[in-house]
């Protein structure tokens, strides 16, 4: 059966929506320098996440982990088959009308120029100019896709510096009370270090600014997994988050107001950014009143790990409390979201996960041999 022309011509239509889709995506993904939405990509993504969550839903968290350390770039290479199959797809359609002998002729002309084969010439004008159009569509998609991968990495590395910094000085899976407690006790030098926290708030603060530009820009950038197994971005920032919190409820005089404010708004800003780009719901400012998933005797447990160094604390954890959810509110939820889509790993206070999985405290090295 022969389609008649107004089909065909319909057809070619589509097609050219098509291919006018993949370039809205590739551009808005690739080229413009902000969080651009794409259904396509979104569809990509959730697609290969939902195999993954599949393939790996009976596993324990570091099997899982190993199989979520090629989910990026299962997403990555997902997108541009994605949009090399829509716009071969699209191409074919608009040769379709001009197909001598019916579709099985068109997807060969598409195939031909999109790949620059060259072993396909359809006759005519408007086919030359489909040819030259498929032909740089398919160039032009796989050299931009290139060209973002050093970019990626280049983000991926700024990133993961401070990550790993993190780990050495607050133990992995990072958690607050554990940063300011090994803060406090310097390696059992009986020197207190929180005079450099000023300091690692700074560098968070520049931090959480460029991951939250970054990570949105390029939303692949969240299921990067850290080298470690127990080391994650997400369960960094919220360290880092409640240190400041807690650091501020707890001893409002020996805080660093300043900076642990400012990193404080840094880094519920960079949550809430991510997670709406992800597609979360997340309000701007939420209220205290909303309150947060972690609870009172959660909270004074860490109090007491701050205790077991002598932490200079000011405030009974009753007085504290109050003021300590009123921070954590601007950020739990979205940190929780974020932590959650991308499996990080279940450290203290980071939430549930979408399979059950149980925290995993500090991992805290032994005393080692006291000195001569």
């Amino acid at each position: 059966m022969v389609m008649p022309l107004a089909g065909r011509v319909a057809a070619a239509v589509a097609g050219g929506l098509l291919v006018i889709a993949v370039w809205s995506s590739v551009t808005g993904t690739l080229i413009v320098s902000r969080s651009v939405s794409s259904r396509l990509t979104r569809w990509v993504d959730q697609a290969v996440d939902w195999a993954y969550q599949l393939v790996g839903r009976a596993a324990g968290y570091r099997r899982r982990d190993r199989l979520l350390a090629t989910e990026a770039a299962a997403v990555l290479l997902g997108q541009l088959a994605a949009w090399l199959v829509v716009s071969f797809t699209g191409y074919a359609f608009l040769f379709w009308p001009f197909a001598a002998r019916g579709i099985a002729s068109a997807f060969t002309d598409a195939g031909s120029s999109m790949f620059t084969l060259g072993f396909a010439q359809p006759a005519g004008a408007v086919p030359a100019v489909i040819v030259f159009l498929a032909a740089a569509t398919g160039l032009v998609i796989i050299t931009l896709q290139i060209a973002y991968l050093p970019t990626l990495y280049a983000a991926f590395n700024r990133r993961e510096t401070e990550v790993a910094l993190l780990n050495a000085r607050g133990g992995v899976p990072s958690w607050g009370p554990e940063l300011l407690a090994r803060t406090h006790y310097a390696l059992g030098s009986g020197m207190s270090t929180l005079d450099t926290m000023p300091d690692l708030y700074a560098r968070w603060e520049r931090w959480a600014a460029d991951v939250a530009e970054s990570h949105t820009t390029y939303l692949p950038l969240v299921r990067f997994r850290s080298p470690q197994a127990l080391s994650s971005w997400v369960t960094s920032l919220l360290a880092v988050l409640d240190s400041a919190a807690m650091f501020l409820a707890l001893s409002p005089k020996a805080a660093p107001v300043i900076p642990a404010r400012l990193c404080l708004r840094s880094g519920f800003l960079c949550f809430n950014r991510i997670a709406r780009a992800m597609g979360f719901s997340i309000p701007d400012e939420p209220g205290p009143e909303a309150g947060i998933s972690l609870t009172y005797d959660e909270f004074l447990d860490a109090v007491a790990r701050m205790r077991e160094v002598d932490f200079p604390i000011e405030r009974d954890p009753g007085q504290a409390w109050p003021e300590f959810v009123g921070w954590r509110v601007n950020y739990e939820r979205a940190a929780y979201a974020v932590a959650a889509a991308v499996y990080a790993v279940p450290a203290l206070w980071s939430g549930p996960r979408r399979h059950p999985v149980s925290p995993i405290p500090p991992i805290r090295p032994g005393r080692g041999r006291p000195p001569k």
